[in-house]
């Protein structure tokens, strides 16, 4: 019989006893002390082609996430206003696409890179950010690699990083990852997180939940920052 701590999306995929493997991670998960949110890269270019099966719309838009970004709209968009409804400090991350800012083709990931003009990257309508927040522009994975997002949650004196967007496998990840490793509490919202294909989104997943963060559901994170 599965955990709480296991009942996640994940659990419909990972046998019994490799959880038995993992017994040792089991622990209280909370959303911690003096938070901040990071919203990473939910921009236009993930929803190119509308709410689709991924199969269907990456033939026209390689780089979207059809289905998975458009279902996770209305969670995100519930955690957001939670999260200024407490007052937390937002940042928001997107792509650097400034015409001087890198040289030839490098960019991000290997994956073949395909033309895509600026406002593929401008942050999708439901998510605008406000007069406050701050929109951090990097040109790696992680939304701290390059860019001044450490240094401003170490002035605000955050604890802890709550933490949603795209894709789970990638910018999430590294971004959550360096999160950790730079000593913050990490919390990433299960139903705000999405990937391309499910099981990469679910594996994922259940990696960082026993390595470097609390993956908790929307529900709860709403209900501790209340």
């Amino acid at each position: 019989m599965k955990s709480k701590f296991e009942e996640h999306c994940w659990k419909d995929v990972v046998p019994d006893d490799v959880l038995q493997y993992y017994a040792h991670y089991e622990r209280e998960t909370f959303v911690g002390p003096a938070p901040a949110l990071l919203i990473v890269d939910l921009y236009e270019l993930a929803y190119e082609g509308g709410a689709k099966p991924v199969t269907e719309v990456t033939k026209s838009y390689p780089s979207s996430c059809g289905e998975h970004a458009w279902s996770a709209i209305g969670p995100t968009q519930r955690l957001i206003s939670a999260a200024r409804a407490a007052k937390l400090p937002i940042f928001y991350s997107t792509q650097d696409v400034g015409e001087h800012s890198q040289p030839g083709d490098i960019a991000a990931t290997r994956r073949r890179q395909n033309k895509t003009s600026a406002s593929a990257f401008v942050i999708k309508s439901e998510f605008e950010p406000l007069p406050g927040d701050v929109v951090i522009k990097k040109q790696r994975a992680s939304a701290f690699y390059g860019t001044p997002l450490l240094a401003h949650l170490v002035r605000l004196g955050t604890k802890a990083l709550v933490i949603c967007g795209e894709t789970t496998s990638g910018c999430v990840r590294a971004s959550a990852v360096d999160a950790y490793s730079n000593g913050f509490h990490v919390v990433i919202v299960e139903e705000c997180c999405f990937d391309r294909y499910l099981l990469t989104h679910q594996i994922n997943l259940f990696d960082l939940h026993h390595k470097y963060a609390d993956v908790m559901g929307v529900d709860d994170v709403v209900s501790q920052l209340s």
